[in-house]
């Protein structure tokens, strides 16, 4: 096996994970060298499979090996692709080269079964045994000498054999258990033994026993009697073992072979009989034998078109998806036909009769007589919408559902491809960091209605200006970011005043009022001698700080000689307000109502916001914990302008177990009271490796009696996936004390369900971006009911987020998701306050134990 892969880190853990599987390994850290060594191996023989890690940006060197790898001469080389993300390129060349893969670095352990199932030969059916323990035996005798002594013979051949006395004794136990020879006496008291075999004939519940009369006597009679009542041998008790046992081991051959045959009747059947799936058979030179209705009308042919006896490749798969040839000696399919191949979902493109593109998924299976080829039976399905979905899923994933701008987590991939592109040049650039200053004025004055419609058109205006080699991106709430290529540093600042400038001009129409909107910039230069992304954006954060201390609609380049100060005093005085906080309880705790939607008549809902909660038969019983922060006048703060800071300075494992405190204790008040209720409490990403959580929380729960099913802890997908151990183990920590956890913002990362198949939570929350477009979108409406039928098929309920009208609760309900979180049911806000006294403890330690959603 051929290992290419730059990164020594990544090259050690791929060596010994493989190493530990007992491959023998050419490991290569540049793609030139993995090149030399695939076209003259040192070693003689050519790899059998390689295993590739593919660069974030692709290189002229690893596009001469991927090109070398898609050559006739290396078709038969397994290939494994290893990507830090899931891009279009990567997943068109896998897509078109045969005996290929691609795993994400997140999956990187399944390395070894992937490449063990890609260099598998095909699988062939097991040669018939000749052993007899595959047939079971019923043998029926008045005698208990004669069963004994027969069953003793047939065990020792190897037959499972069980006895019965006589025919009623017999009956019973052929409609208990599976037999495939019942061998029956012919003299029997109350019962002849033809009888018997009369009516496992006739029953349908027995009609597949293989029957044979045993007699002591030669009699015509006797013997014509047992042939018509359906015996097929009659067998005397007086001759030799020998031809006794020859003639059941007749029986045995003939058994076996009608279960072969109806295996794989059943195999066949099971092909041609799926649900809308196209089947086609072909000889062993691809030219079609037979194909079913489901095929025709996938491919655009009418029955009375003639297709048999016609080449399939020149039919249907003579060309890749964008319409290049793929000859017949490097077809994929068409070698498949004629070596004997078997391929299970392998995704290609088959040609529509009208000359369009249909991607399907198919299954080649041969098709053997006697072990010789005759051809092969093809099963496909058209996979054009699920193709349309993970296109439609990988734009979401990269782009923000407002303004359709790139989002921060695609702006923060590119700003680290910057950063390492400028390290080998003398360019530079800049990021300018833009911060609206009128902004929550007009949402909190015109509604959110007009705060979106006011962040669509400044992201419209913005985005005229751009040059093809800019990037702008939305990094949430009234933020915006914009990474200005190859920049002369003596006017960057006259750049983004351009910018500001755009900005400041803008009237901003909404209702009968105009609104002026204004904007800070902050711009740092990217350089050579720049660290990391971090430290870019913390910079351009800082500029803006400034600008916006100078009266706001002003623009700041960060010069690290004059803004470190500046930069120090802002992190440090959020640092020790926040210490403060903690100390003193200067945190404040909302609640925000999450009810479920199983049961809920849509009919006479309210059309105002706010009021469902309060509505519901009972209020609501479950609630997520948010946190606030309640600065010296006594207003609240929303966490967006605090927790960036807890986290640089690594005070979010303390604030979260503050949060956890605060919560069980208001909790056990609520239950002492004879409230019922259900938390939910979010944990950052730095608590995941933070040891302090787990004992604090037993101590608490020893503290205050309370089920644990009524503690739901929830973690964002983000902050799993990057430390997906650390997120499982916690998880299993906390599910084993009776919590139970779930996974926020689901459906921000690309390969979102496969993050799902591995993390062990009860509840998904859908990412509120995809529910708040569904009444407009029905592509967000597709991707939330996919989201959910998938969490259900792995048993996991769902929650969405940011239901913000009647009509997007409605359209929840109909998908099916299990509950609801949003301004129309309830807003955030603090509960009744609880009393406080020795008797409430007391009853908090004795009140039944409640559960949550089920």
């Amino acid at each position: 096996m051929l290992v290419v892969e730059p990164s020594a880190t990544l090259r050690r853990a791929l060596a010994r994970l493989l190493a530990a599987g007992g491959l023998r390994l050419s490991v290569t850290e540049t793609f030139d060298a993995g090149l030399a060594e695939l076209k003259e191996p040192a070693g003689g023989a050519a790899p059998e499979a390689v295993l590739l890690g593919v660069p974030a940006h692709s290189t002229v060197h690893s596009e001469e090996l991927l090109s070398a790898l898609r050559q006739p001469e290396h078709l038969g080389t397994a290939v494994v692709l290893l990507a830090a993300a899931a891009t279009p390129d990567v997943f068109d060349w896998v897509a078109r080269r045969p005996r290929a893969a691609l795993l994400l670095w997140d999956d990187y352990a399944e390395a070894l079964p992937t490449l063990r199932r890609l260099l598998a030969p095909p699988e062939r059916l097991p040669p018939e045994r000749p052993a007899a323990g595959d047939i079971r035996v019923l043998f029926v005798d008045d005698s208990r000498t004669v069963r004994s002594s027969f069953k003793r013979l047939l065990g020792r051949h190897g037959y499972i054999v069980e006895t019965a006395a006589h025919a009623a004794e017999a009956f019973e136990l052929a409609h208990s258990r599976p037999f495939d020879i019942a061998i029956v006496d012919y003299h029997m008291p109350s019962e002849n033994g033809d009888a018997l075999c009369r009516r496992l004939r006739d029953d349908p519940a027995t009609a597949g026993i293989t029957t044979a009369i045993i007699t002591g006597t030669y009699d015509e009679e006797v013997i014509r009697g047992s042939l018509d009542a359906g015996a097929i041998e009659c067998m005397f008790k007086n001759e030799a073992d020998e031809l006794f046992l020859t003639r059941i081991a007749a029986m045995s051959r003939a058994i076996r072979a009608k279960k072969s045959i109806e295996a794989e009747h059943q195999r066949l059947a099971g092909i041609l009989g799926s649900v809308g799936e196209g089947v086609y058979g072909v000889n062993s030179a691809g030219q079609v034998t037979f194909i079913n209705p489901a095929a025709r009308r996938i491919l655009g042919y009418e029955e009375a078109d003639s297709l048999i006896g016609r080449s399939a490749h020149k039919l249907f798969h003579n060309a890749t998806e964008d319409g290049r040839p793929n000859p017949p000696e490097t077809c994929f399919l068409q070698q498949a036909y004629g070596a004997g191949d078997e391929l299970k979902g392998w995704e290609t493109v088959f040609w529509h009769r009208s000359g369009e593109p249909v991607p399907v998924e198919c299954t080649v299976y041969p098709l053997r007589v006697e072990d010789r080829l005759e051809g092969s039976v093809v099963a496909f399905r058209d996979v054009s919408e699920r193709k349309q979905l993970e296109r439609e899923l990988m734009w979401q994933a990269n782009h923000d559902a407002l303004t359709k701008l790139h989002n921060r987590n695609h702006f923060e991939r590119v700003l680290e491809a910057e950063v390492l592109r400028l390290k080998r040049s003398r360019e530079r650039a800049a990021l300018l960091y833009i911060d609206l200053d009128r902004f929550k004025y007009i949402n909190d004055t015109a509604g959110h209605a007009a705060g979106d419609r006011l962040l669509c058109e400044i992201a419209t205006q913005l985005k005229a200006r751009l040059r093809e080699s800019d990037v702008l991106a939305r990094l949430g709430g009234d933020e915006f970011a914009i990474i200005l290529r190859n920049v002369d540093e003596t006017r960057v600042v006259a750049a983004a005043e351009g910018f500001r400038e755009i900005l400041e001009e803008l009237t901003f129409s909404y209702g009968d009022r105009n609104y002026k909107v204004n904007g800070s910039i902050g711009v740092a230069l990217i350089d050579r001698q720049t660290h990391s992304p971090g430290e870019v954006l913390s910079n351009a954060d800082i500029a803006c700080h400034i600008a916006k201390s100078r009266g706001r609609n002003q623009t700041h380049l960060y010069r690290p000689e004059s803004d470190e100060r500046v930069a120090m005093h802002l992190e440090l005085g959020w640092s020790v307000r926040l210490q403060e906080a903690l100390k003193e309880d200067g945190f404040r705790l909302h609640f925000q109502p999450i009810v479920p939607l199983e049961g809920l008549v849509l009919e006479g809902l309210p059309v105002e916001s706010g009021v469902l909660a309060d509505a519901l038969s009972g209020g609501a019983r479950h609630f997520e914990v948010l946190l606030r922060f309640s600065d010296r006048r006594g207003e609240l703060i929303s966490p967006n302008a605090f927790l960036p800071t807890a986290e640089r300075f690594g005070l979010m494992p303390q604030i979260d177990l503050w949060v956890v405190d605060h919560a069980l204790r208001y909790l056990a008040r609520l239950h002492a009271a004879g409230r019922r209720a259900t938390f939910t409490i979010n944990l950052s990403g730095q608590t995941l490796d933070a040891e302090a959580l787990v004992p604090h929380l037993k101590r608490l729960l020893d503290r205050y009696p309370l089920d644990a099913r009524t503690l739901i802890f929830e973690i964002t997908e983000t902050s799993a996936i990057a430390n997906v151990e650390a997120a499982k183990r916690l998880i299993n920590e906390l599910r084993d004390l009776g919590c139970r956890f779930a996974l926020d913002d689901f459906g921000t990362g690309f390969s979102s369900f496969n993050h799902l198949k591995h993390l062990p939570v009860d509840f998904v929350k859908i990412d509120g971006q995809f529910v708040r477009g569904m009444s407009g979108d029905p592509i967000d409406r597709a991707i939330v009911g996919s989201i959910n039928d998938i969490a259900h098929s792995f048993g996991k309920r769902t929650v969405a987020e940011f239901v913000e009208s009647r009509e997007i609760l409605g359209l929840l309900k109909g998908v099916g998701v299990d509950y609801a979180q949003g301004h129309y049911i309830a807003s955030p806000q603090e509960l009744p306050a609880v009393e406080d006294d020795v008797q409430g403890e007391k009853q908090a330690r004795s009140s039944a134990k409640s559960a949550g959603p089920e």
